[in-house]
Order: structure tokens, then sequence, then C-alpha cells
């Protein structure tokens, strides 16, 4: 009685934000869930809509739009709002907008008082993490990317439907970019505690199928597959931010590759990549620095090369 409701905060409505609210509500993951929208009459039909789904969940979630506001007693702040890349272009082409986007954003979110954690969505979510975190003026423990979270998800699929395993057997992770730098640290990809390249070396003729470069490509363009054929990705990412959100409101300890700024790990600093991080009710407690293999750490140094050379011109 008289326990602080969890509060999660929206901020975008589209195809993302709207998927988020709808998995946190269907995972029963906070208390109250408030919308903010680009224009009211948006963000309140999609309250309206969510609000129908309480008769057929197991708990019911208040969900309801606010304004910048009214961000004050968040916990957390999810940030969508967003562009999807042209045809053509990549992530990293949405920089300039989404600068302009969140420099006049974050202000105003800080302003209300708020004093939480930010989840960052919005692409490209690594430099928009790192963005955020310097206008927020919040610990890097606390401004968490979706990162590669979703790309280690594809990455498990593709794996588990070669083998085949449930994909919650394979364990490993997509480091770097959010992008097309990427890359799967193979050196420490393990299908029920067996490392995948093992299994290749003792199996050939069984795993024939299984090319770990073809896996690669394939986890590097599932979203643009995705987005070519329907014009946007956002249950799979929906569902990476609601796990992200229920590990640090539940004080998980859970182990997953997010966006995270860097401070001498894996040998890099001032920038914001995919690396696996341990969250907790406070953020992010530790990011978990890889062994990698001298092959790996070079991909890794390039990818973190390519975000600040992208965000280099930006006046933070």
């Amino acid at each position: 009685m008289g326990s602080k409701p969890r509060k999660v905060a929206i901020v975008g409505v589209g195809h993302v934000g709207a998927s988020c609210a709808y998995a946190l509500i269907n995972q029963s993951i906070c208390d109250e869930i408030m919308l903010v929208g680009r224009t009211q009459e948006r963000a309140y039909a999609q309250a309206l809509d969510l609000s129908h789904c309480m008769d057929f969940t197991y708990t019911r979630t208040k969900i309801y739009t606010g304004s910048f506001d009214d961000c004050s007693d968040a916990d957390i702040v999810v940030l969508c709002a967003g562009g999807y890349p042209k045809s053509g272009s990549n992530r990293l082409d949405l920089l300039d907008s989404a600068f302009e986007l969140y420099r006049e954003l974050i202000p105003r979110i800080m302003a209300s008082g708020f004093d939480g954690l930010f989840i960052v969505a919005a692409n490209p979510v690594d430099i928009v993490t790192s963005i955020v975190w310097k206008l927020s003026g919040l610990p890097r423990e606390r401004v968490i990317g979706t990162g590669t979270s979703i790309d280690t998800s594809r990455l498990k699929t593709l794996i588990a439907q070669c083998l085949p395993v449930d994909p919650r057997s394979v364990c490993g992770y997509v480091l770097g970019e959010h992008g097309e730098s990427q890359f799967p640290a193979w050196s420490h990809v393990t299908v029920g505690g067996k490392p995948i390249l093992d299994i290749l070396a003792q199996h050939p003729q069984r795993f024939s199928l299984l090319k770990l470069d073809d896996i690669e490509a394939k986890t590097r363009n599932a979203g643009w597959e995705i987005y070519q054929h329907k014009g946007s990705t956002h249950y799979g990412i929906a569902n990476a931010i609601a796990h992200i959100v229920r590990s640090i409101l539940n004080d998980d300890y859970n182990i997953t590759a997010v966006s995270a700024i860097l401070d001498g790990e894996y040998g890099e600093r001032d920038v914001c990549t995919g690396v696996p991080a341990i969250l907790t009710r406070g953020g992010i407690a530790e990011l978990v620095e890889l062994n990698l293999t001298p092959q790996e750490q070079a991909r890794f140094a390039h990818s973190c090369g390519v975000l600040r050379a992208a965000s280099a011109h930006l006046a933070l």
C-alpha cells in the first residue's frame, strides 16, 4: 500500500512506440504507461486503443497521454521518436534530423525534473544515445540504447533454425554499431554451452549448410529485408525494449547487448556502441568485456571509428 507506481513514459507513438506499449501491457511489466506524441490526437488514439486490451491481460496497466512536463515522476523514458531511412540510405543518414529533434526534446524532459533512466530506440541508436547522454547530464549508466540487442536476437534465431535448437539455448552477442559495421563475436557464441566453432569443426558434414559468413550477413541485413517488404520494423525491437525495461524495473541483473557509453572498456573511450551489459534498477551496473580475438578486436575498433566519423560534425 502506498508504494510508487512503476511508470514508463514513451516519447514517439508511431509503429515502434505503440508496439513497445503493447509489449509492456501484455507482459505486465509496469503499472503506468504515458504516451507523448508529436500530436495529442494520435497519442490519445493510441492510448485509447491500447486501453481496450485490459480485459484480456493478467494485470491492469494504466495507459494515458501526457506531456514532457509529466515525465518528472517517470522511472524510465523510452525514446522512440524519429524517422525511417529512405531506400538506398542507411541508419546513419538519419543522424542530422535526429540530432535536431533530440536537441529540442531532451532539455524539455529534463526541465520537468526527470531523474530516471533513458532508453533510446531511435536511429542511429548508438549516436542518439550518446547525444541524449550529453544533453541530459545524467551518468552514463542511466542512458541506454537498444543497440545490438535486436541484432543479437536475430543472430540467435538464425543459428537456431540451422541446428535446430531453441534460440534461448544459443548464447552470444553481436557487437559494435547497430548498423553496417556490426559483427558477431563468434569466439563467444555457444549452443548449450558448447562453442559453435567446436560444433562446426566436429560435425562438418552434418552442419555443412551452416555458413557463418551467411548468418552474419543475414543478421546485419534482417532489418532491411523487413523494411523493404513492409516499410518498418517494430515487433522485434518493441520486445527488445520491453526486455530492457523489465530487466531494469525488476533489478534482474540480466546481461543484454545494449548501446553503452564506453570509458576505457575494450580500449575505447567517448563512444557509444553495442556491448553486453548487466542491467539493474540503477541502469548499467557493469559492462561485460569479452576476451575478443585480435580480428574481433580490430572489427570492434573499426566500428567505433565509423560511429566517431559519422558524429564528428555534431556541435555538442
